[in-house]
């Protein structure tokens, strides 16, 4: 029998228990009743104006239940891990919306068959009822060159079309009206990810096998293939693969984009990386896109379309002009809606001067003393030494700490050889201990900074590493 690895208390009620518990977490939330659809708890405030409703399987929280909220969704519907919901229960929305004075309801869907059926369908009864119903579906994968019949998947751009629809409904535009701008602005959106692991639906073995030291390139959120298998490059490689392939204008897939263009950025955790890798992948984005003479007005970085546990990510571009940076901008109370800057990223000054240090200020620069070279030998001798410990020192440490000792000694030893002159004068034991404290994390740096008398010698200062 297979561990469990997840921490629920049933495959079978997952999906129940999680939207009990993001209704619970948030009060202009509630569920309706014998169906999984979560809904706006305000909802006479929509009275006379259009209600957007989306929504699939589960797995890809926050999406969806996370942007129902003024200024997105009004109601969003999931269906079990993976799966689309029934159209019995997005008929249900529907009228539930309906009955509670909207102008009229629009479905919001990613492209994929089950999504497309089961709303569909949901869809064509409700008309039969008498209710306007129009339907947008997202299609902004840029995988393939050449797109199966079924086209391009519904990913993690999704999110930014129930931004600017719902930005839209909350000023009171009508149906058409909306339905032709956010079909307008979905041409302006690619997606592409990528991953390196697989996910599992709760109960089940992994959606597909990938080797250690693996990635794929192009899969969906749900685990359906990618085009191609590689080696896990650094984060600036990947980053650079990934763009590269989206604005490949020889796939049919592509997102046109030229230099000058405005464009927002969504780098979307799809579920296991770090918050450190994050911010290393959006950096990596941000300075590709720019590079390419692109100004990125605005940045989402976290988690807002999953695939339960992947480790990996996916880099959404929008090209934007002011009146989308406006819709994108205005205030929303969905929960899993980030808190933008409003301010354009792109051409900032993001680097502000340190203030200098008073011994800079008040001690002239100091000379080399009589015991200089017996000083760059010693300090030599030790970067040598502690350089070939680094993994010694790490394993003992890892016995009882955290393992990083050797390699945190090697960060100060790099910091002291890009300069050892600059340590070969009278106050060399103060310089020596202002390297680890400008180099060196945690209480390493501060044993030595707190030793800086006249007293003190290469080997005493050595004692405390």
């Amino acid at each position: 029998m297979e561990p469990q690895r997840k921490l629920l208390n049933s495959p079978q009620s997952c999906v129940d228990e999680a939207l009990r518990g993001v209704v619970a977490a948030n009060a202009g939330l509630a569920l309706l009743r014998g169906h999984r659809v979560a809904l706006r708890s305000d909802l006479r405030a929509l009275k006379g104006r259009v209600a957007l409703l989306s929504g699939g399987g589960s797995g890809h929280e926050p999406a969806h239940a996370g942007y129902v909220g003024a200024g997105m969704l009004s109601a969003a519907v999931a269906g079990a891990v993976f799966a689309s919901p029934p159209p019995g229960s997005v008929l249900a929305a529907i009228l539930t919306l309906w009955q509670a004075g909207v102008s009229g309801v629009l479905l919001i869907i990613k492209n994929y068959t089950g999504d497309r059926l089961n709303f569909g369908l949901a869809l064509e009864q409700a008309r039969a009822q008498g209710v306007p119903v129009a339907m947008v579906i997202v299609a902004d994968d840029c995988a393939f060159a050449q797109p199966s019949k079924a086209g391009r998947r519904g990913l993690c751009g999704t999110v930014l079309v129930h931004k600017l629809a719902g930005a839209l409904a909350e000023e009171g535009h009508p149906l058409d009206e909306i339905v032709t701008r956010v079909t307008k602005a979905v041409k302006g959106i690619g997606t592409l990810g990528v991953s390196l692991s697989p996910c599992s639906v709760p109960g089940c073995l992994p959606t597909f096998e990938l080797p250690p030291g693996d990635m794929e390139l192009g899969l969906g959120i749900h685990g359906e293939p990618g085009i191609k298998r590689l080696k896990v490059g650094s984060a600036d490689e990947v980053v650079k693969m990934m763009i590269d392939h989206m604005t490949d204008s020889s796939s049919q897939s592509h997102l046109p984009l030229k230099s000058g263009d405005t464009v927002v950025l969504c780098v979307n955790n799809l579920g296991a990386l770090s918050c450190l890798e994050m911010a290393v992948v959006t950096r990596a984005a941000f300075n590709c896109l720019e590079g390419r003479g692109l100004k990125i007005a605005r940045v989402m970085s976290g988690s807002f379309m999953t695939s339960l546990e992947m480790t990996g990510m996916s880099l959404t571009v929008m090209r934007v002009d002011q009146e989308i940076l406006r819709l994108l901008d205005a205030k929303t109370t969905a929960p899993g809606w980030p808190n933008l800057s409003s301010v354009d990223l792109s051409g900032r000054n993001c680097i502000m001067e340190p203030a200098k240090r008073a011994s800079d200020a008040e001690v002239p620069t100091a000379k080399e003393g009589s015991l200089s070279a017996v000083i760059r030998r010693a300090l030599e001798k030790v970067c040598v030494s502690l350089l070939s410990a680094q993994e010694e020192l790490n394993a003992l440490d890892r016995a009882s700490g955290d393992g990083d000792c050797g390699s945190t000694h090697a960060l100060a030893v790099h910091g002291t050889a890009r300069d050892i002159s600059a340590l070969l004068n009278v106050r060399w034991h103060q310089e020596l201990a202002y390297v680890y404290s400008e180099n060196v994390d945690g209480t390493k740096s501060l044993k030595l900074f707190l030793q800086p008398s006249e007293k003190s010698s290469v080997f005493s200062a050595a004692s405390f590493l």
